[in-house]
C-alpha cells in the first residue's frame, strides 16, 4: 500500500430535479478536481437526485438502481478516463422491496472495489430515511463474508481509505472501527441542513457541532477526516423544505481544519500526507493505551 502524499477532493454542489443535468454538473467537477491534482474524489449523500426523504412517497424508491448500474458505471468511465478514484453515493437498490443509502468506490482504472451501505439510519422531520433505507449489515460469525457488509475500507491505487455516511458520522464507534481496519482517510458523503425555521437560533451551533464531532474522530483516530457535504435550498410542497449548508471540510490527525467550503458550490482540493498520521500517533499514541480488555460495556445499549 502506498504511503506516499496524494490529494483528495471533495466536491459540494447544488441537485436539480432533473437527473441527467445533475450528473453532468458533477462530471465536470470532477474534471475541475482532476486536473488540480485530485486523485481521490468524494461527491456528496445521494448526488444524484434532490434529497427525496424529506416526505414518505412510495413512488421516491423509483429514484434508486442497482450498483453496478447506470450510474456508477458511467462515474467507472470517468474514472478510468481521469485516472482517479470516486466515491459515487446513491440510493441502491438491492431487491425489490430491498434498498440502500450505499456508496460505491471505484479504482483508478474503473474497476469498482466495492460498496459501503449506511449503517446508522436516523429518522427525524424531514429525514425519513428509516422509511427508505435499509441499514448496513454485519459480518455474522461463521458465515461466509458479504463484501458489502459492515464497516470497510478500500485499497485504492493511492492508498487505503474509508467511507461512512451522514448520520455515520455522529458515532465515535464507525469512526474508530474503520481507522483501526487501517483507513488513512475517513470519507463522509453527508446531506445536512438546517430547518428554515430553526436556523437563526440553531444554525451556527449546529453547524458547529457537525464540525467538532468530526475533527474529534480525526484526533481520537489520527487519521484524515474529509465530509462533502450538500449544499444549496431544496423545496419541498407541504414543508419548509431544507437549506443543505456546505462547508464541506477536510481536517488533519491533528483535527485541525486545513482546507473548508463556504455555503456556495465548491470544489475542494487537498493533499494529504500519510506521515503526518505516523507522527501524531507517536506523540498521541492513543492506540497504544487502549484498554481492549475493559470495553466490553460498549456492547450493551444503555447501562449494565
Amino acid at each position: 500500500m502506498s504511503e506516499a502524499p496524494f490529494k483528495i477532493g471533495l466536491i459540494q454542489l447544488p441537485t436539480g430535479a432533473d437527473k441527467a443535468s445533475t450528473i453532468r454538473a458533477h462530471e465536470e467537477a470532477i474534471r475541475d478536481a482532476a486536473s488540480r491534482g485530485a486523485q481521490i474524489i468524494c461527491l456528496q449523500e445521494l448526488f444524484d437526485a434532490p434529497y427525496f426523504c424529506k416526505v414518505q412517497e412510495a413512488d421516491r424508491f423509483d429514484l434508486a438502481e442497482p450498483i453496478p448500474g447506470p450510474t456508477v458505471d458511467r462515474m467507472a468511465g470517468v474514472a478510468r478516463e481521469l485516472g482517479v478514484v470516486i466515491i459515487v453515493p446513491i440510493f441502491e437498490k438491492r431487491a425489490p422491496g430491498l434498498y440502500h443509502n450505499s456508496a460505491a468506490v471505484v479504482d483508478a482504472d474503473g474497476s469498482l472495489l466495492g460498496v459501503y451501505r449506511k449503517m446508522h439510519i436516523p429518522d427525524d422531520p424531514l429525514y425519513f430515511e428509516k422509511y427508505y433505507f435499509t441499514p448496513g449489515e454485519i459480518y455474522q460469525h461463521g458465515a461466509t463474508p458479504d463484501p458489502r457488509a459492515g464497516f470497510r475500507t478500500f485499497d485504492t491505487r493511492f492508498g487505503r481509505i474509508g467511507v461512512l455516511i451522514c448520520w455515520d458520522q455522529w458515532f465515535p464507534e464507525a469512526a474508530r472501527i474503520t481507522a483501526l481496519m487501517g483507513a488513512r482517510v475517513l470519507f463522509y458523503p453527508t446531506a445536512i441542513g438546517w430547518h428554515p425555521a430553526e436556523k437563526a437560533e440553531w444554525g451556527a451551533a449546529q453547524a458547529d457541532a457537525w464540525r467538532t464531532i468530526q475533527r474529534s474522530h480525526a484526533i481520537a483516530n489520527g487519521v484524515f477526516v474529509a465530509a462533502a457535504n450538500r449544499v444549496g435550498f431544496e423545496p419541498e410542497p407541504g414543508t419548509d423544505g431544507i437549506e443543505f449548508f456546505g462547508h464541506s471540510f477536510v481536517a488533519d490527525p491533528f483535527g485541525r481544519v486545513i482546507a473548508e467550503a463556504g455555503t456556495e458550490p465548491a470544489v475542494l482540493v487537498v493533499e494529504c500526507d500519510p506521515a503526518a498520521i505516523e507522527y501524531t500517533r507517536r506523540n498521541w499514541p492513543f492506540l497504544r493505551d487502549r484498554r481492549v480488555d475493559a470495553y466490553g460495556p460498549i456492547l450493551a445499549r444503555y447501562g449494565a
